[in-house]
């Protein structure tokens, strides 16, 4: 088996028995992101020396005896998030030369856990797309077809798992940027709880719905990332006090024989708002595929509605938006990546890097959320915005009085053609119908694979949806991890 087509769980058991070592993997891991990554464009910078030296340094560790659930595991991180010594883009031409002064807090967990990091993936600007077209080093392509999108913003993380250039990657999550590619390029991507994942050096997008997770070819692996990575931090304020819990133990406790036992217990909602007649045919035998499979194994299956879900796109673009305007107002007139001791001066280096300024999607945006914001339409845009996002949030409150998850689809429909939304951004917009009112809610979702459907004479993977109440992680994964294991074989029937 190629080492870099392992997943976590599998090179765990490998290293830890030393059978192989970290730097075989990833070199393998290189040697697949120089293979494919010039027809995908996943990736915007790669750290070779580093990597190798970081795999170096975990094979000693583990052969002094040491074991951890990331120790020498290959990865590669969203250019969103801050790490030290590594260019940090956010895949925006401002930021071209900007080098992190410090790591974002996820990187250092990650670096204490052992984890060799590969280098950084590809995003719509400022994480500002559903597509990763908006990009200003070009767009990432869907490792199924080249054709394709691999959905956004975090399609750089989710192209890299599906095309096997590392063991996991991590995304950021603001209204759908894990799930919705994790659905287009057929992995897994989960969003935790809004708290439960430490922001600190993420460059903000929408301060109030932000969240960094995984992509990983298995819900267990990701259970395993979120392990190491969740947690209180004295660094961002807005992180859960509660413990951090075994996701991992919580799956093995679940799978298996045990598997029949845990789900008689469960009741999955389906909210009929997700299940209208514009979802593709084909998705929707999936989802029934997988509702019969969960009957069948004794999980209690309830229709629900969530009657706010229709206002969740404008609540979404209203509140983005706005704080969007605001998060980057901090990048004006900054020179980004001047060394005191280069010889250009302000005006050459804005000339060369400022004026190339901010990319289309972003203005649209920046303009949108300053209008929102202004005076006189802050009551009528905002915090109207604000007052009915307390009513989605309650929607869902009252549907886990009666259920236990909420199962959808991830996407209305498979990835579809690069540029056939270029010049429609409301169409774009509309692609995150199914997954922003997690966002808004702060609740932990995660999109699993769910077979694939026919598109043009290829088949094209698409994702089901779990959403579970605010910390139940453990839940949300168990259930997904039943979903990928046990359903699997039947979905691609």
């Amino acid at each position: 088996m190629d080492l870099n087509k392992l997943t976590i769980a599998q090179a765990r058991e490998r290293l830890d028995k030393q059978e192989i070592t970290s730097r075989q993997i990833t070199e393998a891991c290189l040697a697949q992101i120089s293979a494919r990554d010039n027809e995908i464009k996943a990736c915007l910078t790669i750290c070779t020396d580093d990597a190798l030296a970081e795999a170096d340094a975990a094979d000693l560790r583990i052969k002094a005896g040491e074991t951890g659930p990331l120790l020498g595991i290959p990865y590669l991180c969203k250019d969103a998030i801050m790490t030290k010594g590594v260019r940090t883009t956010a895949a925006s031409k401002i930021l071209e030369k900007y080098i992190a002064p410090y790591d974002a807090t996820v990187i250092e967990k990650l670096k204490q856990a052992g984890a060799v990091l590969l280098g950084k993936t590809n995003l719509d600007e400022f994480a500002h797309g559903a597509s990763t077209e908006n990009s200003a080093y070009g767009a990432t392509r869907n490792p199924y077809d080249l054709s394709r999108v691999p959905g956004g913003s975090s399609g750089g993380s989710a192209a890299a798992v599906a095309a096997d250039m590392c063991l996991f990657s991590l995304g950021s999550d603001t209204g759908g940027s894990i799930r919705q590619p994790a659905s287009f390029c057929g992995v897994v991507g989960f969003k935790p709880s809004y708290g439960r994942v430490s922001r600190f050096g993420l460059l903000s997008m929408t301060s109030s719905t932000d969240v960094i997770g995984p992509l990983t070819k298995t819900a267990y692996d990701a259970a395993l990332v979120l392990k190491v990575i969740a947690g209180h931090d004295a660094k961002d304020a807005t992180t859960a006090n509660e413990a951090v819990e075994h996701y991992d133990q919580a799956i093995e406790a679940s799978s298996g024989a045990k598997s029949q036992i845990f789900l008689q217990g469960l009741t999955i909602g389906l909210p009929k708002e997700y299940f209208l007649p514009g979802l593709d045919n084909n998705i929707s035998e999936r989802l029934k595929k997988i509702i019969e499979n969960l009957k069948a194994a004794g999980v209690k299956i309830k229709e629900v509605s969530l009657p706010f879900t229709k206002y969740g796109i404008p609540v979404y673009y209203i509140i983005t938006p706005s704080e969007i305007s605001s998060n980057l107002a901090r990048f004006d007139g900054v020179g980004w990546g001047l060394a005191k001791n280069e010889a250009d001066s302000l005006k050459d280096f804005y000339k060369g890097n400022r004026g190339a300024g901010f990319g289309p999607e972003v203005k649209r945006r920046i303009m949108l959320g300053t209008y929102a914001l202004s005076s006189g339409f802050y009551d009528s845009y905002y915090k109207k915005a604000q007052a009915v996002r307390t009513l989605i949030i309650q929607d869902f409150e009252k549907s886990f009085q009666e259920v236990d998850l909420l199962l959808t689809p991830s996407s209305p429909h498979p990835a579809f053609k690069i540029g056939e939304q270029a010049n429609n951004p409301l169409a774009m917009y509309l692609e995150d119908v199914f997954v922003t009112g997690a966002s808004l809610a702060g609740l932990p979702a995660v999109s699993v694979p769910a077979g694939t459907v026919p598109v043009d004479n290829l088949q094209m993977p698409v994702g089901a949806q779990l959403i579970g109440p605010r910390l139940k992680e453990s839940l949300v994964l168990q259930v997904a991890s039943f979903i990928e294991s046990g359903l699997n074989d039947k979905t691609k029937e």
